[in-house]
């Protein structure tokens, strides 16, 4: 269905700037809102009457900064590390708290309005991890999918080029950046550059997790919850087809 309108958690981040001029461009998307406790600014994004930008604060989020709006897609990029959050617990919070709340207090009164939560976890994400950020994102995916929309969870590898202005980058990350290129040359599976999964999340935020090809999906049930899963590779895929 063409005219939804689209709703960006995050779109600071380093992919979410890429989704958000991905949505802009977008034909099917006819308005746009950018809420994050900070916001674009104008000279960065292209010139739109579709975009609503509004400054939220994620540690208070509640009904009252929705209340006058209905979004049919919303598209989480909202996340943190360890280290940029200063500890496991306000990880915790920034990661999984703030998305969990931010989705709550969007969710529509009405209970005939269909609605679609794209959310950007990661490669290994699961509940039962013992790793912090793994298991953070799986619970996240789960929590997600319990408050009742169409859950489309996107699991990347290695984000490739992607630009963290303002924030450190993860050790990990500066180690393996030389490894990961090399290795992404001869395996699709193993990064993405973040335009293209940018891409690949606006795509699947049209086209639903019905109209996404079969091959290029995974349907997970799991503790109660049911959703859709795109992996790194299925991500590649999904950035090549043509929705508009």
């Amino acid at each position: 269905m063409s005219g939804q309108s689209a709703l960006v958690l995050g779109a600071t981040g380093a992919t979410g700037k890429h989704l958000l001029k991905e949505l802009i461009s977008s034909n099917h998307f006819t308005k746009i809102g950018e809420y994050g406790r900070r916001v674009t600014p104008q000279s960065q994004i292209p010139a739109t009457n579709k975009l609503e930008q509004k400054v939220v604060d994620f540690e208070t989020i509640n009904r009252t900064a929705f209340q006058n709006d209905r979004w049919d897609v919303i598209f989480i990029t909202l996340g943190t590390t360890r280290g940029n959050a200063g500890s496991a617990a306000a990880f915790e919070k920034i990661d999984r708290e703030y998305v969990l709340n931010a989705a709550r207090a969007a969710k529509s009164d009405d209970p005939s309005h269909e609605q679609r939560v794209v959310y950007l976890s990661s490669g290994g994400a699961n509940p039962s991890s013992h790793f912090l950020y793994f298991k953070s994102k799986g619970l996240t995916e789960e929590g997600l999918a319990s408050l009742g929309y169409e859950l489309i969870a996107f699991r990347p590898g290695f984000l490739a080029q992607a630009d963290r202005q303002g924030t450190s980058r993860p050790i990990a990350e500066t180690i393996l950046n030389p490894l990961m290129s090399m290795l992404g040359s001869v395996w699709s599976g193993a990064l993405i550059p973040v335009a293209q999964l940018a891409k690949s999340m606006r795509t699947a935020g049209e086209l639903g997790s019905s109209g996404i090809p079969a091959n290029l999906k995974t349907h997970i049930s799991k503790n109660g919850a049911v959703y859709t899963v795109i992996d790194n590779n299925p991500a590649v895929k999904l950035a090549s087809s043509t929705t508009q």
